[in-house]
């Protein structure tokens, strides 16, 4: 049995993403989108963003209102997923009961998905691909 040790494991990564990354012509950008003001899910993001800057990755954190309208919602993850600009797309789950999870995940671009979670990359991952 062997012993994995997760931090170094992530940092191995982190500093291979970020070599990656430094030889790009054009630096990628990830859209954080929150919904609401949940203590964990800020921390979660906190972390991805200290993570993206180390690796030469743009984010921006989009907070939205816990009331917003699903309409609202899905009117902005479409303006993100035509934004040439933004390469990356992750909606901050849990979102509030009004609004519905499902086809929040759907909406966004496959290609631009980050947690894989569109039905697409999901099948894709399911085949192998």
């Amino acid at each position: 049995m062997k012993l994995l040790n997760g931090k170094e494991f992530a940092d191995r990564v982190k500093d291979e993403v970020k070599a990656e990354v430094e030889a790009m012509d054009e630096k990628p950008c990830l859209v954080v989108i929150q919904v609401g003001d949940n203590a964990a899910s800020s921390t979660y993001i906190k972390n991805k963003k200290k993570a993206c800057e180390y690796c030469g990755i743009q984010s921006f954190v989009y907070k939205q209102s816990n009331d917003i309208s699903e309409e609202d919602l899905l009117e902005f993850i479409e303006a993100m997923n035509r934004n040439p600009q933004v390469h990356g797309i992750l909606v901050q789950l849990p979102l509030p009961s009004h609004i519905d999870e499902h086809k929040v995940i759907q909406a966004i671009a496959p290609e631009k998905d980050v947690d894989g979670f569109h039905k697409s990359n999901v099948g894709k991952l399911v085949i192998g691909e």
